[in-house]
């Protein structure tokens, strides 16, 4: 069960091939150009290759949305979380006042 098992492909007539087959290396046989000095004019150089995305200017707006969106949600969780700290130290410094006040009375008390 936990031993690796290869995958084959099982043929009717009981042979057994491996699912990848070789390649015949004529296939892959490398293409001869011309060079460059062969002609006597000058030709502009290829344009470099950008790897830099272009958007349209719908796509632009829903980055700019998307953006803006995951802004707000992100301020929301934030703020709401600081609040929640606030509120709990607040309320702890209530709860200590209280408690203070408390046992200072019993102190006087006696």
């Amino acid at each position: 069960m936990f031993q690796p098992r290869i995958p084959v492909n099982p043929l009717p007539t009981g042979l057994v091939t491996p699912l990848v087959q070789p390649t015949v290396p004529a296939e892959i046989a490398p293409h001869h150009t011309p060079d460059a000095a062969a002609c006597n004019h000058h030709h502009a150089p290829a344009p470099a290759p950008s790897s830099a995305v272009r958007l349209t200017p719908a796509g632009l707006a829903v980055v700019v949305a998307g953006g803006a969106g995951a802004v707000l949600v992100v301020g929301t969780v934030l703020v709401s979380m600081l609040l929640a700290v606030a509120i709990s130290a607040a309320s702890v410094a209530v709860c200590a006042v209280v408690l203070r006040s408390l046992l200072n009375g019993q102190h006087r008390r006696r």
